[in-house]
C-alpha cells in the first residue's frame, strides 16, 4: 500500500475503474454470446439481439475498452453470422 496520498487516491480510483471497465467488458461479452446462440438456434430475436451487440460494441470501443477497429471487425463477422444464416 503506498504512503503518499496522491499515490492511495490513485489506487482507489483505479481500482474502481477496473471494476467498471470489467462490468463493460462482461455485458458486451454477454451480448454477443447471446446473440451467438441465436443463430445457432435459429431464433427469430436474432436480429434484436444483433442491435444489442453493437450497441454494446460500439459503447465499449467509444469508451476506449476495445479498440475501435476491433469492434468493426466484431461487428462485421457478427452480420455475417446472420447473413449466412437466414440465407
Amino acid at each position: 500500500m503506498p504512503n503518499i496520498k496522491s499515490a492511495i487516491k490513485r489506487v482507489k480510483t483505479s481500482t474502481e475503474s477496473n471494476a467498471h471497465n470489467s462490468a463493460m467488458k462482461s455485458t458486451m461479452r454477454t451480448a454477443v454470446k447471446k446473440f451467438e446462440a441465436a443463430v445457432v438456434n435459429k431464433d427469430e430475436n436474432a436480429k434484436d439481439l444483433l442491435a444489442t451487440a453493437v450497441s454494446q460494441l460500439d459503447k465499449a470501443a467509444s469508451k476506449g475498452l476495445i479498440h475501435k477497429n476491433t469492434a468493426d471487425r466484431q461487428k462485421a463477422r457478427l452480420m455475417k453470422k446472420l447473413n449466412t444464416a437466414n440465407a
